[in-house]
């Protein structure tokens, strides 16, 4: 099992036969890739849906002739960045740039992006306040092959269960699909001033220590975390805006000053700072929540005790190292003189890969029990990472800004200091 982008990846250079994911992802890779050896097989017909350009409702932008008349250049926020570029090529945009995301996409327009490549309805998108301006691409589940391993080996025995499966006379009844219940989200009504501090905090499993934190801190926050995707909760501080963003977004947003703070992972300022050397972003306070080790694994079934074996041993294949750290692998294996080897990117469940698809992994880990369930072993480790307040190191000329951020650091800091 891998998480889900990954798949198409996987079955497109040959290490799997057969896959079964989202189109949004099959396409995704199309785009950059369309020579790949990655072929649709079978429309699943479930997990149906549709990607959508949007626009903020408040920039006032309701057509693709719209924004092809705009002089500016018009940035596209998505994590699906193949298939943002290829719409704005195909709607004819004089000026664009792609800004690539983990996820959470609904949230920049309109203060960090003029379009969002976002799935969901239209309805869905409406109670983020967005407009959909193109339908890029429906989507449904499909059953995918690679092209080389259809032709020579005898799939449809595979196959064939599933085709049958997808007839009408036994197909499953689709289940009723729940209303969607809008979350309460304050939308901006005009651009925000210049002296109003924008705060990122994370989402996913950092959430609940972040709040725990804040709360510390005397800062509450009205739906955070939220059970219905409000990634715009309001804080109790005047002269603050928040919005709730994927931690590995995060350094690269301040460097873009989109954000003045923001909290997330020193794993991600590293990675951040491996591929910028000279990016503005720098720590500015250990939080130390969510203290974790980034290590170096490889399966329990090599006789390998430490990097060093790695780099000495002799291969007739390059070594293959697969982590969502990319640039940090890539520095750990410089470093580490590995002579020859191949970076794998991958998207989650990264302990999937070992040892079939790759031979060692950049990984994070709090107990090291789930490397172990896998039958894994650390052999070395780069750093510990918890969780940090990040900022940007250019001089803050805005008086009553800078005076707000001081006080929010030194707020987090005595917080800090209490953990």
């Amino acid at each position: 099992m891998f998480h889900e982008k990954d798949i198409p990846i996987q079955v497109a250079i040959g290490n799997y036969d057969l896959g079964i994911c989202g189109s949004d992802w099959i396409e995704e890779l199309l785009a950059k890739y369309p020579s790949s050896a990655l072929m649709k097989v079978k429309n699943l017909k479930y997990g149906e849906g549709a990607l959508y350009a949007a626009a903020s409702a408040a920039a006032g932008t309701v057509t693709v002739e719209e924004l092809r008349a705009k002089p500016s250049v018009i940035r596209i926020a998505s994590e699906y960045p193949n298939l943002a570029e290829s719409f704005a090529i195909n709607a004819r945009l004089r000026h664009f740039s792609v800004f690539p995301l983990w996820g959470g996409a609904e949230v920049y327009p309109p203060e960090s992006a003029d379009l969002a490549l976002v799935g969901g309805t239209a309805e869905e998108l409406s109670f983020y306040q967005l407009v959909p301006i193109s339908r890029v691409l429906s989507v449904s589940a499909f059953l995918i092959a690679n092209r080389n391993s259809w032709k020579a080996k005898a799939l449809g025995k595979i196959v064939s269960p599933i085709e049958e499966a997808l007839m009408p006379e036994k197909a499953a009844r689709k289940p009723k699909k729940e209303k969607f219940q809008p979350p309460k989200i304050q939308y901006p009504a005009e651009e925000l001033s210049k002296d109003v501090v924008r705060l990122a905090l994370p989402d996913g499993h950092q959430q609940a220590p972040t709040q725990q934190l804040l709360n510390k801190a005397g800062i509450r926050l009205d739906d955070y975390p939220s059970e219905k995707g409000n990634r715009r909760p309001h804080a109790d501080i005047d002269g603050v805006t928040v919005k709730v963003i994927r931690p590995q977004d995060m350094p690269l947003q301040v460097a873009n000053d989109n954000f003045d703070l923001a909290i997330t992972g020193r794993d991600w300022l590293t990675e951040h700072l491996c591929q910028f050397p000279s990016s503005p972003v720098k720590e500015l306070l250990n939080l130390k929540l969510g203290r974790v080790k980034v290590v170096a694994v490889v399966s329990q079934d090599l006789d390998i005790a430490d990097i060093r074996d790695l780099s000495e041993s002799e291969r007739a294949l390059p070594l293959r190292v697969a982590s969502e750290y990319v640039n940090i692998a890539d520095k750990y294996a410089r470093d580490n003189r590995l002579s020859r080897y191949r970076l794998i990117p991958t998207w989650g469940a990264s302990e999937a890969f070992l040892p079939e698809d790759a031979d060692l992994l950049i990984e994070n880990t709090e107990t090291g029990r789930t490397l172990a369930q896998h039958n894994l072993k650390i052999i070395d480790t780069l750093f510990e990472s918890t969780a940090c307040l990040i900022g940007s190191a250019k001089r803050v000329s805005n008086p009553p800004k800078k005076e707000r951020m001081e006080s929010i650091i030194k707020t987090l800091r005595e917080a800090a200091e209490e953990i």
